[in-house]
Parts: C-alpha cells; structure tokens; sequence
C-alpha cells in the first residue's frame, strides 16, 4: 500500500488482513489512477478544471423555490466549510467524523469538506436513533459529528455523561444547515476560499459504510478514495452515460451508497446537475422531475410502482433514464413504468460492500426477466458451497470480483463475505449462456418448500401483475408436513375488499402464472409493508408477524 497520509492511522490498523482480502482487479485501463489523490478534490476541482465551473452543480429548494449553486460556489462552500473543520475543530487525517442529514447541498458540502480534509466520513441515515448511533460512534471510534440543526437530538443522546447511550468517544458536534453563531454555516462565511485538498493515497480509507447484519450488529464498509472514483468510473460510463446537459434526481439518501453515487459523485464526474430534496412522495418526485428537468432518476422498485399511475399528471419529457435498485425489480413493475412513460427501467445490483452497481444492462441490452450482466470491470460467478462453479441455468450463490470490494472494519464477517478472493454478496441467482444474471432472492430467503427451491421475489412479481395488489411481500414460513410454505403479506388497492374470495382468487391467479407448487398458501391483508429508510422491504418484520 502507498504511504497514507493519515496521521490518526485508525482505518488502516484495522483494515482485515491482507489474506482476507477480495482479489482486487486494478488491471483495466479505465482505473489507471495516480498512486496519490483526493477523490472529493478530482470531483469537484476536476470539474472546475474541465470548464464546468459556471454550471449548476446542486439545485435544491429554499422556502419552495428553486436555488442553483455553481461548481465555483460550491468548491468555494466545501473549501470553506474545510477549513473550520481543520483550523476550527482541529481535526486532522484519518480522524472520523460522522455525518448526520437528509439530502441537501448543507449535507453534500459537509460530505466533500471532510474528503478535501483528509478524514474518513461515516454517514448515517437520518431515521437512526441514539441506540444506533452509538453502536456506530462505538465501533468506528469517532471522535467528531457534523450535524443537521434539525436531527440534533438524537444525536445529543449520545453526549450525556451516564446516560444509556453515551458514547465517551463523541467529543465533539457541530451543526450545520443553521445560523446560530456557533453553527458550520456561520463560522465558515469568515474563512478562506480556497483549501488545499490533503494530499491522500488511493488506498487511503475515505469512508465507513455501515450495514446492519442479520444478528443488528453493524457492519462498517470500508472505502478507499480509489473506490469511490472506480463507481463513477465503471457504472455510469459503461451503462448510464450520463454528460455535463444532465440532471439527476431522485429518492436514496446520502448516506447510502446508492444515493451517494447517483445523486452526488455520479453527477460531478460528469460535469451535470443533481436536484437534492429532503423529502419526497412519489407524487412530489414526479413534481420535481417536472419542475428542473430532470433527465436521470434513481430510486426503489417500489417508488416506480407508486408514481405510475400519477404520471399522465406531469410533464416528464425531459426524463430519458431511470434506474432502480435497492431491492429486486418485479416484471410487472418494469412493465408498469415502461407502460406509464415509455423508458425501459436500468436495474441494477449493488451493494454496501461493493460501494455501488456492479451487474446491470443498459436499455437496449435489456433481457426478460434478468438484472443484466457483469458491469465492465467486474468479473460474476455462481458458485455451490464449496466455492466451486456452478452450471450455466444453476441456482447458486453469487461470487463477484473487480476493482471494489469488502473490508469491513475489524469484523469476524469478513470471512463470511469474502472467500477464495470472491465477494459473496449473499444472492441466489442463476447466469444464462450469454451471462445474463436471473436473480431468485437473498441466499438466506431461498423458500424451500417440500423439497422445491422457491424463489420469494418471483412469486412476488406475479401477484403484482394482479389487479388488486398494489404491494406485496413474500417469505418461506416453518410447516411441519412441508419444512416451509409459502406466505403472501399483501396491500390491496382502493375498492377491493380482504376476504377469503381475494385469498382464492390471488392463489389461482399465481397457480396459473408460475408452477403451482410456488402458490402462496397463506395470504394475510396489511394497510402497508414494512420498509427500511432507502425502501427496502424488512423481510425479517414480516418473519416476526
């Protein structure tokens, strides 16, 4: 490894073994990075440099109107904020500083500040309580917040002395998005405009992605600043191609890495836009697109789901592309979209521990039914148990490798994840003979039912094509006779009723569309699915029900 710039050495002491390792793949030509950079300085400078600098880098909303900030006025707003977090706070490289908003140009500048400087950011999702919070704060040992005025609260939780969730490590807080004196916004209008980026290696750690784990222990993803250029160097390129004339909008926060590529680091790569609102409907979503043009849309399957219906409502002539991900896509949701609006859906898999998409297809390389392929890059495999290749139709579980991969942060997992220099992301897929990947489920949610591998999310496509569903939810549940069977948590849509008859009908209706051993015996009617802050389905809930 290059010598880290780091002085708080923390995030390297405790990177896994070097044996632990996914193999990396660095050999392609597209990542032939220079030994020594600052991701957020060749984002954001790199633009400038590249001729962008008078274009509008973020719209947001104040008081409900439309506000551009410049790539100059941004890089003037993160140089800034850098400098109280160096000269001010006194913070130095390597030390952690977790990030607590929704997504606004306050929280994307606090993001690029704590990369110029050298630290390691740790975002959290603005929904996460004190509890969580000091889970985090405990395990990455950080010493500093930057916080939303608004989300203080649970924050301050973890700053009283004998309290339940103190966390002795939290030395320091600052809020931002206000005007209090004491605030970042404030103090950082008296400092410099310019920050000298800190001059970090590629494989310095510049992020800590947490991921909770099925025990609710989290997991911290650690990212070097050669990983966040290599997702805006692979994905975008290859498969979404966005230009500097773009506009991406969307749902995914910030702190998930789903967010933090397409609605942060994938548009100042290429030079574009990006529309950050903190909260959104799916009518609101559809307004905004709307309202800055937007041409490039992230956000979940169920987002798509919901705003088709609403679309003949809004001008959506500028939008050209919408990606989704962050849980399996159904074919009747893809087929929903494409029906409202005439776009064929990118879908993509990603994960935490891969930083971002790493299998996907472009439009016109679309296949029924499947996610796509291997993003340039990246090499797939599906592979048995035993670590050896499966055959081309096979369920198995996925093995990928390429320029990204797990390092969790001094984590027995580590082993779990990584096996024979493969990332084990933990899905049950099959490839076609041109590679195509078909997604079944989680590896750990494979329904087995009477010696029949039933996939959840399959069973959850086709009663989604039926009329009275508007959402669903799908899980193997213990049966003494069977092992396990086949339970349907469903919403229905306005005008149906949750009777016995429904129940008959959406089992005839799954009978008559998939093998009839795949049928969900047992059907229970909610007013709405459990679901996670980034929209996807809480599986475990619906195992507690």
């Amino acid at each position: 490894m290059e010598p880290s710039a780091h002085v708080d050495t923390f995030a390297r002491d405790n990177l896994p073994p070097i044996d632990q390792w996914p193999e990396m793949r660095l050999d392609d030509p597209e990542l032939a990075y220079p030994a020594r950079f600052n991701c957020a300085a060749v984002l954001l400078d790199g633009a400038i440099d590249a001729g962008h600098g008078e274009r509008v880098a973020i719209w947001s909303e104040v008081d409900g109107r439309p506000q551009a900030t410049t790539y100059r006025e941004l890089r003037e707003m993160v140089d800034r904020w850098a400098h109280v977090l160096v000269d001010d706070l006194a913070l130095q490289p390597g030390n952690r500083v977790l990030l607590r908003g929704p997504n606004t140009l306050q929280m994307a500048a606090a993001f690029l500040a704590s990369l110029k400087a050298g630290l390691v950011v740790v975002p959290t999702m603005p929904l996460l309580r004190a509890k969580e919070l000091k889970q985090i704060i405990d395990k990455a040992r950080i010493g500093a917040a930057l916080c939303d005025a608004r989300l203080a609260e649970e924050l301050a939780r973890c700053r009283e002395p004998g309290g339940e969730y103190f966390a002795a490590d939290l030395t320091q807080v600052m809020l931002f998005h206000s005007d209090e004196p004491e605030s970042l916004d404030t103090r950082a209008a008296t400092m410099p405009t310019h920050f000298e980026a800190c001059d970090t290696a590629a494989d310095d750690v510049c992020l800590i992605a947490f991921t909770s784990g099925t025990t609710g222990a989290p997991k911290g993803c650690m990212h070097f600043h050669r990983d966040v250029l290599a997702m805006c160097d692979l994905f975008p390129r290859h498969v979404l191609r966005p230009s500097a004339d773009d506009v991406f909008c969307g749902t995914p926060p910030l702190a998930f890495t789903f967010g933090l590529g397409g609605l942060l680091c994938f548009p100042l790569r290429a030079g574009a836009s990006t529309v950050l609102i903190e909260k959104l409907t799916p009518e609101t979503l559809l307004s905004a697109i709307e309202r800055f043009r937007a041409t490039i849309v992230f956000t979940a399957p169920t987002f798509y789901r919901q705003m088709a219906p609403h679309v003949a409502r809004f001008d959506l002539s500028s939008l050209a592309k919408t990606v989704s991900a962050g849980e399996a896509l159904p074919d009747a949701t893809r087929a929903l979209w494409r029906q409202a609006t005439g776009i064929e859906m990118i879908d993509g898999l990603g994960g935490t521990e891969m930083i971002h998409i790493f299998i996907s297809s472009a439009p016109e390389d679309i296949r029924q039914h499947a996610i796509g392929n291997a993003v340039p890059g990246y090499e797939i495999a599906v592979v048995d148990d035993a670590m050896q290749p499966l055959p081309r139709g096979t369920v198995g579980k996925l093995a990928v490798r390429g320029p990204t991969g797990c390092r969790y942060l001094a984590d027995e997992r580590q082993k779990k994840f990584v096996r024979d220099g493969w990332n084990l992301p933990g899905d049950a897929v099959y490839l076609d003979e041109d590679g195509y990947v078909f997604y079944q489920a989680r590896a750990d949610d494979m329904i087995v039912s009477a010696g029949y591998n039933i996939s959840g999310p399959e069973v959850e496509s086709v009663l989604l094509e039926h009329e009275a569903v508007a959402e669903c939810g799908v899980i193997g549940v213990p049966d003494d006779e069977r092992g396990q069977i086949v339970k349907a948590f469903v919403v229905i849509r306005p005008g149906y009723t949750p009777n016995d008859a429904l129940v008959a009908e959406l089992q005839a209706f799954v009978k008559a569309h998939v093998a009839p051993y795949k049928y969900p015996r047992v059907i229970r009617f909610l007013e709405a699915l459990p679901r996670t802050e980034t929209g996807k389905l809480k599986r475990f809930a619906l195992r507690t029900m």
